[in-house]
């Protein structure tokens, strides 16, 4: 049996086909991600999702979903994450979605999607070895934190530590150079806000650094068009000193700019600065030198879930 699974998230809206080998392994059919922006506004202390974000998502929604019943899924859940949980017209968009798709789109609880994103890592063969690690998955709107004991969650949390609300929040104009003095003031902000949800940190020693998401992932894709090569050969080994290489690099360039930076998506270049300095925050606070980077989080998570 395949299974899709639709993900509406702040920044993109993700599709993942996958089917289970005769081996028990999870497998990807196929798979899309549509930069779609749903959680424009969420920096604002009452967000709502505008016209405009309704119907850019209900489209993504239905094109994904007919995609998937194209390549044989038998059955496609949605799921929709902090831009649709934290809006105060949330339902607008599910009902319309529901009417243009017919599909019943689950809204994910902070705890729910953090547990979702620890059962997705759990089926990536390159983390077969690791025992005790944590995870940090950046979205558009949140930041998943997760700490696993002999591959168990033993905790799970849910921060609004997103790019796209901290850009909103911290960034006065995404279209100038990102300001050292900006970036300083997420990093305080992302410090204050973990030490308050009593997260563990620094990292325990011996524990790996798992990190997840579209940053990280560009990150990986910017070293590779630098040196011609295909995205899968650039280390999954993400080091602190590359992530402030990066941002020393797109950070003084105008948005412009930031946009023709080959292996970074253009409709990601505003929040990227803001996204950089969350994760080299997160390396201070932890004693972090590197993050074990995965593809496989939310949408894996759900798949898991959803064919035992």
């Amino acid at each position: 049996m395949r299974v899709a699974v639709v993900d509406v998230g702040s920044n993109s809206i993700k599709s993942l086909v996958a089917s289970r080998t005769p081996e028990g392994r999870l497998v990807e059919v196929g798979s899309r991600t549509l930069d779609v922006r749903m959680g424009s506004g969420i920096g604002s202390d009452r967000p709502r999702l505008s016209r405009d974000a309704i119907e850019r998502g209900v489209a993504a929604v239905e094109n994904l979903a007919s995609e998937a019943r194209g390549l044989g899924a038998g059955r496609i859940i949605a799921v929709a994450t902090s831009a649709v949980r934290d809006a105060a017209n949330g339902k607008e968009f599910l009902d319309e979605a529901r009417s243009a798709t017919g599909l019943d789109i689950r809204v994910l609880t902070g705890p729910e999607e953090a547990a979702l994103i620890g059962r997705g890592l759990a089926t990536d063969p390159a983390l077969g070895e690791l025992l005790d690690f944590h995870v940090y998955d950046l979205g558009g709107g949140s930041l998943e934190c997760l700490s696993f004991r002999n591959r168990a969650v033993e905790r799970a949390v849910s921060l609004p530590l997103g790019c796209v609300r901290l850009t909103e929040r911290f960034v006065p104009r995404p279209s100038a150079p990102f300001a050292e003095e900006v970036a300083r003031a997420i990093g305080g902000h992302v410090r204050d806000v973990l030490r308050a949800s009593d997260f563990e940190l620094p990292v325990p020693q011996g524990f790996a650094v798992v990190g997840t998401g579209g940053t990280l992932t560009a990150v990986r894709a910017i070293v590779a068009a630098r040196s011609g090569a295909p995205f899968e050969e650039a280390s999954p080994l993400v080091g602190v000193p590359l992530l402030r290489e990066v941002l020393a690099s797109v950070g003084p360039m105008e948005l412009a700019e930031r946009r023709r930076v080959p292996g970074l998506p253009p409709a990601r270049a505003d929040v990227f600065p803001a996204a950089l300095a969350v994760f080299l925050a997160l390396a201070d606070l932890g004693a972090i030198q590197a993050f074990h980077h995965s593809l496989r989080n939310l949408r894996w998570g759900v798949a898991a879930e959803s064919l035992g």
